[in-house]
């Protein structure tokens, strides 16, 4: 059984790394596959209630691969480990058959309660480096957990989740229109209405003002008008008298 499942981890690579030309290669220099081979020997002792020696080949094959893996986590057929570097996966993790993980990935628990406290994932789930997936709560089949994204809750089946925390942004391949989404817009839309407002005001604002200065203007050119009359020949000859 363990033979098999190593072979199905083997065939996995070949299968989904464009960059694996040989099972043999593979087999021989592929750290991920090293550490699925260490633990799939470690979690048979783990199961068998050894579990000195299933902590001591799991810290054998951390030092070896940089991928530390509790033996009592529970992995699936054809798991690809891709890169590797600093994947930690708990004690209580379930991963299932077909799933994807790259580098620096957390499948790690929250709170120091004994049980159950890590995730479970579904068949063909692909984790992307960085994430972190935290807590004891599932992850249907087929989903993608985007790179650097921290998922603090469950997933339905063929979902893509994104962000931090990581949200739900696509369903059955078809983009999800999220509340926060529509409030962006609506908020962008609310300033561009407050900009035209603002501008509508101050031409009101000009307008009014120009037409309090009218008046006033009349007055001024009427009296500049009538300057000139009052001050005409008659008055010089009434002076003169």
């Amino acid at each position: 059984m363990i033979l098999k499942d190593i072979w199905l981890d083997v065939k996995a690579v070949q299968a989904r790394d464009p960059a694996a030309r040989s099972a043999l290669e593979v087999l021989l220099l592929y750290q991920g596959v090293h550490a699925l081979i260490w633990h799939r020997f470690a979690h048979w002792f783990y199961t068998h209630k050894l579990f000195f020696i299933a902590r001591l080949l799991s810290q054998i094959s951390r030092f070896l691969t940089l991928i530390e893996i509790h033996p009592g986590a529970q992995l699936g057929h054809g798991i690809l480990i891709d890169h590797g570097c600093g994947v930690v996966i708990g004690e209580t993790t379930v991963v299932g058959d077909n799933c994807t993980i790259y580098q620096g990935v957390t499948l790690g628990g929250v709170g120091l309660n004994k049980g159950k406290r890590h995730p479970t994932l579904g068949n063909n789930v692909t984790v992307g480096c960085g994430a972190k997936i935290l807590g004891a709560f599932e992850v249907g089949d087929n989903c993608a957990i985007a790179a650097n994204a921290v998922l603090l809750k469950p997933l339905e089946d063929n979902v893509t989740a994104a962000g931090i925390p990581a949200q739900p942004v696509k369903k059955d391949g078809k983009r999800i229109v999220s509340n926060r989404l529509v409030q962006s817009e609506a908020i962008e839309q609310m300033q561009e209405r407050i900009v035209s407002l603002e501008k509508e005001v101050y031409e009101l604002r000009k307008k009014l003002e120009q037409q309090q200065r009218e008046p006033e203007q009349q007055e001024e050119q009427e009296q500049a008008a009538d300057g000139p009359a009052a001050t005409g020949p008659g008055s010089e000859s009434g002076d003169l008298l």
